[in-house]
């Protein structure tokens, strides 16, 4: 079951560019908990701490594409350092920060925000450039899996370092640890004679890529599976919110974090099986196993049912959440197909800025359908999103075929002359 992992991870380089790409994103999941606890410490406002999350949040996402086309055209190595550097100082700046002067970290935020080190966009840009086939599927089912593990981790390490030394110790944390990240994957770059732009001789078109005439958002296919991107990202919330709602009616509102890690938790296991297909990715199915999910869960909440323990919810949760990692890697996936190899960062920037938009809507949308349907209402809310999704996904058609290897890496998206020959049938159905 396991073999295709094993082959990817025999591939040269993969493993450590793997790795310090996620310890870069490290921080993504816990800062908005340690800013949070770090501005209601000097305010005593959950309210102006949400400000402050939110303008990190913005900068963010209003930055992302520009960063992302910044690593198509520039070193990525150099590029993550230099971003690393000025995000680090302005979250150390945010963590010293009298508290008499927090009204200073709404704009400190928002341009912290804006240098955020683009690990997505540059792993994901390069992945195509290292793996092809089934391969490059098993690669991004492998990446949105950890990444699924890393917001479980983030968080759990945020409340450890606040619950240590307060929210200006969590802060601090959050600072360097995507420094070091960014060092680390720096290094894995350049080792890999990945860190300059593609060259003018790798096919443009591998995997169905198009020319991108003007902006992004001009290209139907990648506006389509940015479309898409947000619908998801808007369920996704929808239904993190619905958990917190959920607690919040059982009077224990710390349910929540542990409801949300059996979602994650069921959502890696989905992306890790996953990983073992060799079939072509079929968005659009996977996004109905996202809704179905959703959908399952309407009928066991207030005020439709009154469960006696939250904890009764977990087996459920854990199966309603195998779909999304296989979902976000279909989605990932297909962005790069869609635009060429010279602009896959600035495509995957604009991903990163779906999801971020389509968290922001989930927000208030959500809390207007709980505060007028109750619990349920949101787990409904999440579903139909998840389901537009997969309806906006029947617009992408069929993958293209598989491209050869890139010529930039001779021989790295094949596995080394002593690796296990590929098991199993040549093609495994979703």
């Amino acid at each position: 079951m396991f073999a295709p992992y094993r082959r990817l991870f025999a591939l040269p380089h993969v493993p450590s560019l793997l790795f310090w790409s996620l310890c870069a994103r490290l921080q993504i999941g816990g800062l908005p908990i340690a800013v949070t606890f770090l501005v209601a410490g000097w305010t005593g406002s959950y309210a102006l701490a949400g400000l402050v999350a939110g303008g990190l949040t913005v900068g963010t996402a209003v930055a992302g594409p520009v960063r992302g086309r910044l690593a198509d055209r520039r070193s990525k190595a150099r590029l993550m350092l230099s971003s690393a550097a000025v995000y680090g100082t302005g979250l150390l700046v945010l963590a010293l920060l009298p508290a008499a002067l927090w009204w200073a970290a709404v704009p400190l935020a928002l341009a912290t925000g804006l240098f955020q080190p683009p690990a997505t966009q540059i792993a994901r840009s390069i992945w195509p450039r290292l793996t092809h086939g089934p391969m490059r599927q098993t690669m991004f089912a492998a990446e949105a899996t950890l990444q699924e593990l890393l917001f479980i981790a983030g968080p759990l390490l945020a409340a450890a370092t606040v619950a240590l030394g307060g929210g200006r110790l969590g802060v601090a944390v959050m600072a360097v640890l995507p420094c070091l990240g960014a060092a680390g994957f720096a290094y894995s770059l350049r080792r890999a004679g990945l860190s300059e732009p593609a060259p003018a001789e790798e096919p443009d078109h591998a995997r169905g890529g198009a020319p991108v005439p003007g902006g992004m958002l001009l290209n139907p296919r990648a506006a389509l599976v940015l479309t898409m991107t947000a619908l998801l990202a808007l369920g996704l919330g929808a239904m993190d919110l619905t958990m917190v709602a959920f607690s919040r009616e059982l009077g224990s509102p710390g349910y929540a974090g542990g409801l949300m890690a059996v979602y994650a938790a069921g959502s890696a296991a989905g992306g890790l099986l996953a990983g073992t297909f060799t079939g072509p990715p079929r968005p659009a199915r996977r996004a109905l196993g996202t809704a179905a999910g959703a959908v399952v869960l309407v009928p066991l909440l207030p005020p439709l049912l009154h469960l006696p323990s939250p904890w009764l919810l977990t087996p459920v949760l854990l199966v309603a959440g195998l779909a999304i990692a296989p979902t976000i890697a279909a989605v990932t996936e297909r962005m790069g197909d869609a635009v060429p190899a010279r602009r896959r960062g600035e495509a995957y920037g604009w991903l990163a800025s779906a999801l971020t938009g389509g968290i922001s809507v989930a927000g208030p949308t959500t809390g207007w359908l709980i505060d007028t349907g109750g619990v349920a209402a949101g787990a409904a809310g999440a579903a139909a999103a998840t389901a537009l999704a997969a309806l906006a996904a029947l617009g992408l058609g069929p993958a293209a075929p598989t491209a050869a290897a890139s010529p930039t890496t001779p021989g790295a998206a094949d596995p080394p002359t002593d690796a296990p020959p590929p098991a199993g049938p040549p093609a495994t159905a979703e």
